[in-house]
């Protein structure tokens, strides 16, 4: 089974394109920190590739820019390709199935100044 969920930020903006035979398609990074830090004590965060088609595409392209959280379920995808210096490259990426938007719309709470201090790290505080 190839199944992958992932939750983080999107690390740059959604760019969003139309292939030759006119199909939506929209690629964007998420960042998603690990569960655990490294041995010297840091968070390590891991960067993922997002690849969307359709009409899905066109809602990301236009809901999703820098910062924002989302939560992506699809398939993991490898592939290569052939750059323009002619040598091969591979490349791993997410085609997402699903995408849930998980930052909230701009209110007048949040245009006032006020924010939500949520803990990003839920496991810190557990007992076990």
């Amino acid at each position: 089974m190839n199944h992958v969920t992932l939750i983080g930020n999107l690390s740059r903006d959604v760019d969003v394109r139309t292939t030759p035979n006119g199909v939506t398609v929209a690629n964007f990074s998420i960042a998603v920190g690990r569960r655990f830090k490294n041995a010297s004590g840091e968070k390590v965060t891991d960067f993922h590739n997002i690849v969307v088609w359709k009409t899905l595409a066109e809602i990301c392209g236009k809901y999703l820019s820098k910062g924002k959280k989302v939560a992506v379920v699809g398939e993991l995808q490898t592939r290569q390709y052939e750059a323009k210096d002619g040598s091969k490259r591979t490349v791993t990426e997410i085609v997402a199935d699903e995408v849930e938007f998980l930052t909230p719309r701009e209110t007048a709470h949040t245009q006032s100044g006020f924010e939500d201090n949520f803990d990003d790290d839920p496991d810190s505080e557990l007992p076990f």
